[in-house]
């Protein structure tokens, strides 16, 4: 009798577990919401994003971001949408969204390269053409080229209303610079010519340098129009 009742107590323990192990993943989320409408909003639309949204224009394209402030309705709903318009060789240089995983749509326009390093160092790379849509594992470091001559429109979309950005090269030279130093196998003086040139917008796109990328030219997996990957 004694080891029936063990045997039953272990069975309880291996469905708690078993039922805690699958909530994890919920936690790690934005909260359900538990009304319709927590905002208590009358409209359900934002109307002409490149406006009314948080706009931010750089050399290598407009990027236009909702978020709770610019459109209420998504308050509560785990979700967060950006619209691009990507010039030719602009770049949304590499940058992790450490609460959010993203789907990436391109409309029209490029072709667009984009590609994402996982934690085992791996590199995958893709070629976006209108109609082909992409995603970003949650917190992994990506990026966006566009390789083509004509504009690319494309959608971000991520599932947490507060995603959060963190720019690569910006918050590397955030660190001190024995540091910086350290990482890149550089020269102090090398390192204040590179940490000078990093644009103070960190979200705006970037319009990458003619001796990486020409326009239609070298449209490869590769880096830019090098056709290798970095050692």
């Amino acid at each position: 009798m004694g080891q029936h009742y063990q045997i039953q107590g272990l069975l309880c323990l291996v469905v708690i577990l078993v039922l805690v192990c699958i909530g994890m993943p919920v936690n790690a989320s934005d909260p359900d919401p538990l009304v319709d409408n927590p905002a208590n909003v009358k409209s359900f639309t934002l109307h002409n994003v490149f406006r009314n949204a948080n706009v931010t224009t750089g050399p290598g394209g407009v990027r236009a971001a909702l978020s709770t402030s610019n459109f209420p309705a998504s308050i509560g709903q785990g979700i967060t949408v950006v619209r691009f318009e990507l010039l030719p060789c602009g770049v949304n240089v590499p940058h992790t969204h450490p609460r959010a995983s993203e789907l990436v749509s391109l409309i029209s326009g490029g072709p667009m390269q984009v590609g994402f390093i996982d934690t085992a160092g791996e590199a995958h790379f893709d070629i976006l053409y209108p109609g082909d849509a992409t995603l970003f594992p949650r917190a992994l470091l990506h990026f966006e080229i566009n390789l083509g001559t004509k504009t690319a429109s494309f959608i971000s979309a991520l599932n947490s209303e507060n995603p959060g950005t963190l720019i690569a090269g910006a918050s590397l030279f955030r660190t001190p610079k024995a540091v910086v130093a350290t990482a890149l196998h550089s020269e102090a003086e090398v390192l204040e010519k590179i940490a000078k040139s990093i644009s103070t917008n960190l979200v705006a796109l970037q319009l990458a340098n003619k001796e990486f990328c020409i326009p239609g030219k070298n449209v490869s997996l590769g880096v830019f129009q090098t056709g290798d990957l970095m050692p």
